[in-house]
């Protein structure tokens, strides 16, 4: 999906406010393993996925990374707290596969946060739709068994295990590898 297909998803708006809209957005054309935001960096801009794959994870005091979303084509990439607080980020963004991106500064969204009343329904929109899918995440992770765990994965990235590393997945789900192993050894 692009960029202008997904906002017009949320919102209906004239194809001129579109128009407008995407030119505060620049695109970039961002390959596997790049970081775009690191821990303790300030997450500047809001990206757009439109072809690729990402994550965010953070660090354990060990060294240990825990994949913390995954981010597919359609969907915004941030450190969320991080880009609308413009506060350090406990994470860190990395592209997964090569990419392309859609990429707007904090600065140029507020702008057009101030200039449509139609851009403040999207972003509250999104937000709800990121805070619904965040705590359904939470409650497989709380809630679930690793098999259930599995499945809500599954349901929500469809093609994942094709895209991202058997560890990546595994700490997403809170999982061992081996575990995770077992459990899509079921499947075949």
């Amino acid at each position: 999906m692009n960029l202008n297909d997904f906002l017009k998803t949320y919102v209906p708006f004239t194809d001129t406010e579109l128009q407008d809209i995407l030119a505060h957005f620049s695109k970039e054309e961002v390959y596997k393993n790049q970081l775009l935001v690191k821990q303790g960096e300030i997450c500047r801009n809001l990206y757009f996925i439109e072809k690729g794959m990402g994550r965010s994870f953070y660090l354990k005091e060990d060294g240990k990374e825990v994949t913390q979303w995954f981010f597919g084509p359609g969907v915004f990439m941030a450190s969320a707290d991080s880009f609308f607080n413009q506060t350090p980020s406990y994470y860190y963004l990395e592209i997964l596969e090569d990419a392309t991106l859609y990429s707007i500064s904090s600065e140029k969204m507020d702008l057009l946060l101030a200039k449509y009343h139609k851009m403040e329904k999207f972003a509250r929109l999104l937000s709800i739709d990121m805070l619904t899918k965040f705590v359904l995440k939470l409650n497989a992770i709380q809630f679930q068994t690793a098999r259930e765990r599995y499945d809500y994965m599954i349901s929500e990235f469809p093609d994942i295990s094709h895209r991202v590393s058997l560890g990546h997945i595994a700490s997403y789900l809170g999982m061992t590898q081996e575990t995770l192993s077992r459990i899509r050894k079921n499947d075949l």
